[in-house]
C-alpha cells in the first residue's frame, strides 16, 4: 500500500500534472486537448499522462485513433485515509491543549 501511495503522491508532486487532474475531473479529453491548455509541449503532457497514468490516476481509452484519458480518483481515497490519521492526531493535540488551557484560567 505505501507504493501505491508513494505514486500518488509523487504524480502530485508537479502543478502541470495537478491541473491535468482538474481539467480530467469535468471531462474526459485526448492529449491535444489537453496540451493547447499549457505552454508546454505535447510531448511533456504526453510524459505528465504516463506518470499520472502509471499512478493510476487517469485512465486511458482508445477511441478510433485517438487516446482518451479519464479522471480515476479512487487511488486518492487512500491519501485521504492516510491524512485522516493525522487529523485525528492533530485534533487529539489540539483538544488537550484546549483542556489544558482551560485550566489555566
Amino acid at each position: 500500500m505505501a507504493n501505491k501511495i508513494d505514486d500518488v503522491f509523487s504524480a502530485l508532486a508537479h502543478s502541470s500534472r495537478r491541473q491535468i487532474l482538474m481539467m480530467l475531473s469535468e471531462s474526459d479529453m485526448n492529449v491535444n486537448s489537453i496540451a493547447v491548455k499549457f505552454k508546454i509541449s505535447r510531448p511533456a503532457i504526453s510524459k505528465h499522462l504516463k506518470i499520472l497514468t502509471r499512478s493510476k490516476l487517469v485512465k486511458p481509452k482508445r477511441k478510433g485513433r485517438q487516446r482518451y484519458y479519464s479522471l480515476n480518483a479512487q487511488p486518492l481515497k487512500q491519501v485521504e485515509n492516510w491524512i485522516k490519521f493525522y487529523e485525528k492526531f492533530w485534533n487529539e493535540k489540539l483538544d488537550n491543549l484546549e483542556i489544558y488551557l482551560r485550566k489555566q484560567t
